[in-house]
């Protein structure tokens, strides 16, 4: 099994996700296939993210498998703190009658979330400290 790594964002704000594939495909091909899929899909994708539009695009055309949280089958937070380790729930990811997997829109105790950091700027707004 070989993996591979999509990367979206810049120094501030970032998402990445890992693609698993039987078959190695050269880096250089991986670059190429990954550019095309993006020219092609760019300005209309309906997933979240373009990486996960494009990791869509590689599993149904390219033999990939998008390791997605709909795939797991157990989560565990692990934490030095006893009182911090626990089995996630997972009952937001099923499968609909027509065999596509959707999630729902859960709340997790603190274990599934997106976050935003921001810098905010206090004082005059036409100093730059």
């Amino acid at each position: 099994m070989f993996f591979y790594e999509l990367h979206e964002g810049d120094e501030d704000l970032f998402a990445d996700l890992i693609l698993a594939r039987e078959d190695e495909m050269p880096p250089d091909i991986f670059f190429e296939t990954v550019q095309q899929i993006r020219r092609r899909i760019q300005d209309m994708f309906e997933e979240d993210t373009l990486i996960e539009a494009i990791a869509e695009e590689l599993e149904r055309d390219h033999g990939f498998i998008f390791v997605s949280d709909r795939r797991l089958t157990a989560a565990v937070n692990v934490s030095p703190d006893e009182g911090e380790n626990f089995l996630t729930d997972l009952e937001g990811v099923h499968e609909d009658d027509e065999g596509d997997e959707e999630e729902d829109e859960i709340e997790f105790d603190g274990a599934d979330y997106r976050a935003v950091i921001g810098e905010l700027r206090f004082g005059d707004p036409h100093r730059n400290d």
